[in-house]
């Protein structure tokens, strides 16, 4: 199943992803009787255990006023607010080589703060003072379940779906003291979406191409094979210090090809326009403007 948040004013709207557009849940839901959640937040509280019955809704739908087109709608992000959000650094061989990196022995967490969610298509406003701002096209997990100490074999079976993600980073500040926050976390550097896939359809989130295009150019093109931690042993890693909960989100890691990795580096600026593609997701887009 495809999940995907859309705006009326200033609400985030729940839809499904169909061959006849996207099913506006809520009014879906209220027609039909069916007992489901009917907003992103109240789906992602819920988890994994939503989708039956979302799939019931989906297979009841049969009026056509609540199928919206695509290309009418305002995305939102796609999972609006989550309850936590982890980042996982140097997560990729060739990205680790490129900077220079030792790889590491476990993985490198760190996180970003909800101000950093941005939806597709939303612009991202520069200040003028960041002069070293680089993308970094990652997949990104939501969790379904809640896991506290699950093994590398369950891992998986907590994730309620896959979507694309821009772990944007301003480098200066993010090596300014040691501590990463400051370069990560700045308002609108978490794009994420348009999609959120559920884990059924993605059954090897290890063999996924992921690319990266600025202005058009492709920069990175590489395969979550090439992960140095796989997206179970991040989870069973995270829970042993953590309960990992429905909503929460973890960004993977990026492969190769960042602006960081270049011998010329020329860092993003307003106009720039970043297009990320992990296999089965979807595309996100999303354009640097002056703040």
């Amino acid at each position: 199943m495809r999940l995907t948040t859309y705006q009326t004013g200033d609400a985030n709207q729940l839809g499904i992803v169909t061959d006849r557009g996207i099913l506006d849940v809520a009014a879906a839901a209220a027609a039909t009787g069916i007992d489901c959640p009917t907003s992103p937040d109240a789906l992602y509280a819920m988890g994994s255990a939503a989708l039956h019955e979302l799939a019931a809704l989906a297979d009841a739908a049969n009026d056509a006023a609540w199928f919206l087109n695509e290309v009418d709608l305002v995305f939102g992000p796609a999972v609006p607010n989550p309850g936590k959000i982890l980042c996982v650094g140097l997560n990729y061989q060739k990205h680790a080589a490129e900077t220079g990196a030792t790889p590491p022995a476990e993985p490198v967490l760190f996180s970003k703060f909800n101000n950093a969610i941005t939806a597709p298509g939303e612009d991202i406003p520069l200040q003028a003072d960041w002069t070293r701002v680089d993308y970094e096209s990652e997949l990104g997990v939501v969790m379904g379940r809640t896991a506290r100490n699950v093994s590398v074999d369950e891992a998986l079976d907590c994730v309620f779906g896959y979507c694309n993600m821009n772990d944007l980073s301003e480098r200066r500040l993010q090596m300014l003291s040691g501590q990463w926050l400051l370069g990560k976390t700045l308002d609108k550097f978490l794009p994420l979406g348009p999609y959120v896939v559920s884990a059924d359809e993605i059954p090897d989130p290890q063999n996924l191409a992921i690319k990266g295009w600025l202005n058009g150019e492709l920069r990175q093109s590489s395969n979550t094979a090439d992960m140095i931690f796989t997206v179970a042993e991040v989870i069973a890693y995270a829970s042993r210090v953590m309960t990992l909960s429905p909503g929460d989100v973890i960004s993977t890691g990026t492969p190769e090809g960042v602006i960081m990795g270049m011998a010329d580096k020329v860092w993003l600026k307003p106009g720039d326009e970043y297009i990320v593609e992990v296999e089965g997701l979807g595309k996100l887009v999303n354009r640097m403007v002056e703040a």
